[in-house]
């Protein structure tokens, strides 16, 4: 009779999400794996598959992860302009922690059609919920109306790419804190 798993899931996965965003897809051994999941290399492939598969499920459930506290702190105020700003201070904040998301793009950029697939989702996900507060900062008169909704989401888009990029770089609180404002500035 096989045993029954003996371990969580979603712990484990997190874990998984740990060690990817740490160090990449090649930089992570199968070892570094099973040591911080907690759980036997034949767990690991009875569960998740092999590596790529575990690494594309890590990337996924990160990615939904950070689209929704994108999407909560833009809508944590009613004025649509201080949403917009509270999700830039989100990204300044949170952006010593490495990026999956960022790095999982600069790893493989599009070559491979289920880890797009997985960007695309929460990419359109997180734009669509940044068009509809731009728009309303554009009704208020608080963003520059004469750029569209999208120009203005895929601008922010990129420029939490490069805070992040920077943080990882090395930069410090006070350098990460004036490119939000920068992007912010940039809007208004």
């Amino acid at each position: 009779m096989a045993r029954s798993k003996e371990f969580d899931k979603e712990a484990a996965l997190d874990a998984a999400v740990g060690v990817f965003r740490d160090h990449g897809f090649e930089g992570t051994s199968t070892d570094m794996l099973v040591t911080a999941m907690k759980i036997g290399r034949q767990s690991l492939y009875d569960t998740f598959g092999d590596k790529w598969q575990l690494y594309r499920a890590a990337v996924e459930r990160y990615a939904t992860a950070e689209t929704t506290a994108h999407i909560e702190a833009l809508d944590s105020d009613a004025d649509a302009l201080t949403g917009i700003s509270a999700m830039i201070e989100r990204v300044v904040t949170e952006a010593h922690k490495a990026c999956l998301g960022v790095g999982s793009v600069c790893e493989f950029g599009q070559t491979h059609a289920d880890l797009t697939a997985v960007h695309g989702t929460a990419d359109g996900r997180l734009k669509k919920a940044m068009h509809r507060r731009i728009t309303e900062a554009q009704a208020a008169d608080k963003i520059v109306a004469d750029l569209s909704p999208g120009e203005v989401a895929d601008f922010l888009v990129a420029s939490f790419s490069g805070i992040r990029i920077a943080a990882r770089g090395g930069a410090g609180p006070d350098h990460l804190a004036s490119l939000g404002r920068l992007a912010l500035r940039a809007i208004t």
